[in-house]
């Protein structure tokens, strides 16, 4: 008999979690586990679910992300009238992600009676919140609901560590399983290198630097108006670019316009031809103020790309520095110009380093990343299971 495997997601956006999931429902063995999806609706990627063919998906209106008593209250509810029946029937698994699914997913399964439950940490949501206050209450609320939690799940070593530090785990085991990706779909792209630059617009032998994200305080994308104003001083023949849209665009324009950069800096909004736009660029750039581990990392060095990067959470872990990427510190918009400029001066080692990064992309693949989370599944549908 097949396992019911339920995921609660807040919302498909074109981010790492949200790809990870769809993928992951997408490739379960069918002939143990029943995918299906719990999401809010309104996402970039929801067409790309209901293409699903044998994956159930019920987008839950009242499950978004910013905190609404009532609304969260609500989709609580939602979530767990879904839940009671399969638990009613025997075992269900409820595996989460980040944040706010994590919460709504987590009291809904223990209000459904439903086990065994999983969290995925894609990176702490305490870390975006500045009010001390508030703050301390996300991490209470995180250690509550870890009572409620069979396994754990992080991207990164660094957040393991740090969850264990502050309570966020209680004594539940953590497994660090890594974003996947298809390390095929990256490994050629080279060869997309001249026809992408030409339906960029972007010259043929200019180096060029490119940052994929979403346009979100996280992702500090504004520093990049200062690292490329920086590196443009000494590199009249750089060229810059950013795929990805959001809350902080219309600031980033306005920057860019003051420093003179619209015509070199190209906003390309959302895109999803990810392997075409890192066979353009030289060098990426990721310019965030906290992580999980960005999926755009691994995704860089499987297309053989040098990476300058923030040295934040899971970062490192995948950008080794002077290996395959230099790292530099979150908020040091010159040394991140620094960084940039070394490698554009020294086309030999970025070449080596996006070499390293390949050889070391083997850890991130989208099976493994698969084959990891059906092993913890049966770990405990079989194992004893604490009284929740």
């Amino acid at each position: 008999m097949t396992v019911p495997v339920v995921h609660v997601i807040t919302k498909l956006e074109l981010g790492g979690a949200q790809q990870n999931t769809l993928h992951t429902v997408a490739r379960l063995d069918r002939s143990r586990f029943a995918p299906q999806l719990v999401c809010g609706p309104g996402g970039l990627l929801d067409d790309v679910a209901r293409e699903l063919d044998d994956v159930p998906v019920h987008f839950v209106p009242d499950l978004v992300r910013p905190i609404r008593p009532l609304k969260d209250r609500s989709a609580t509810r939602a979530v767990r009238d879904l839940l009671a029946p399969m638990a009613a029937a025997g075992p269900v698994i409820v595996h989460t992600h980040s944040s706010k699914a994590g919460v709504i997913g987590r009291r809904a399964a223990r209000a459904a009676g439903a086990r065994p439950v999983i969290h995925t940490v894609h990176g702490f949501g305490h870390d975006a919140i500045r009010n001390p206050l508030l703050r301390r209450v996300a991490m209470g609320v995180e250690r509550s609901l870890a009572r409620h939690t069979d396994a754990f799940i992080s991207v990164a070593r660094c957040h393991v560590d740090e969850g264990r530090a502050a309570g966020l785990f209680g004594d539940k085991p953590v497994e660090v399983i890594r974003s996947g990706i298809d390390l095929e779909h990256f490994a050629d792209a080279d060869r997309r290198r001249a026809d992408t630059r030409a339906a960029l617009g972007l010259p043929a032998d200019s180096p060029v630097v490119g940052m994929i994200v979403c346009l979100k305080p996280q992702k500090a994308p504004l520093d990049l108006a200062e690292i490329a104003a920086d590196v443009l001083r000494t590199r009249q023949d750089a060229w810059f670019f950013l795929a990805g849209d959001g809350e902080l665009r219309e600031a980033l324009q306005t920057r860019l316009a003051q420093l003179g950069l619209v015509r070199r800096v190209k906003l390309l909004g959302w895109r999803h031809d990810i392997p075409d736009l890192l066979g353009a660029l030289d060098v990426l750039l990721l310019t965030s103020r906290w992580e999980g581990l960005p999926r755009v990392c691994p995704q860089a060095m499987a297309a053989g790309r040098p990476i300058v990067a923030t040295a934040v959470d899971g970062i490192p872990e995948a950008v080794v520095d002077g290996r395959n990427g230099l790292l530099y510190p979150p908020g040091d918009a010159r040394a991140g110009a620094a960084a940039v400029l070394s490698l554009l001066d020294d086309p030999e080692r970025a070449r080596a380093m996006g070499a390293a990064g390949r050889e070391a992309a083997a850890e991130f693949g989208q099976d493994e990343m698969v084959a990891r989370q059906e092993q913890l599944y049966e770990q405990l549908l079989g194992g004893p299971q604490n009284a929740l």
